[in-house]
């Protein structure tokens, strides 16, 4: 059977931290994310953080005290995630050595694979072991 309707992008996901704080810390100054602070409408009185890059952001829940509805299975450090700059990843592999952050495969820039062609990546670990790609269009 067909689908009924088709998804045409993603606006946000949710990762879940061992600490808010390192993981605001990592994001924005590491990968140029903004912090935002808000309140869900149906708990205006609860503080939520977001992490928020191009029309996309990152939701965090913090381990223990998730928001409902939440993921069945939830675990810091169990997503593989893969973002694109428009910087050359020479920049990024440089800037993530600099930061003394370890970079997988060798500690070098590799060719992956992406949603619409092939990809110049790097690798690193967020603070809870996420596995995170930074790459561009070869």
């Amino acid at each position: 059977m067909a689908a009924r309707f088709a998804i045409k992008s993603l606006d946000h996901l949710v990762l879940t931290v061992r600490s808010i704080p390192a993981t605001v810390s990592f994001y924005t100054n590491h990968l140029g994310m903004r912090h935002e602070v808000f309140a869900s409408p149906s708990s205006p009185d609860v503080q939520r953080h977001a992490l928020l890059f191009g029309s996309q952001k990152i939701n965090l829940h913090q381990s223990g005290k998730e928001f409902e509805p939440r993921a069945q299975s939830v675990m810091p450090g169990s997503a593989d995630v893969c973002f694109l700059t428009d910087s050359p990843v020479e920049e990024v592999l440089r800037a993530f050595k600099e930061a003394k952050i370890e970079v997988l495969e060798g500690g070098n820039v590799v060719q992956r694979t992406g949603a619409v062609g092939r990809l110049r990546s790097v690798y690193v670990r967020d603070p809870d072991g996420n596995l995170i790609e930074v790459s561009n269009y070869s």
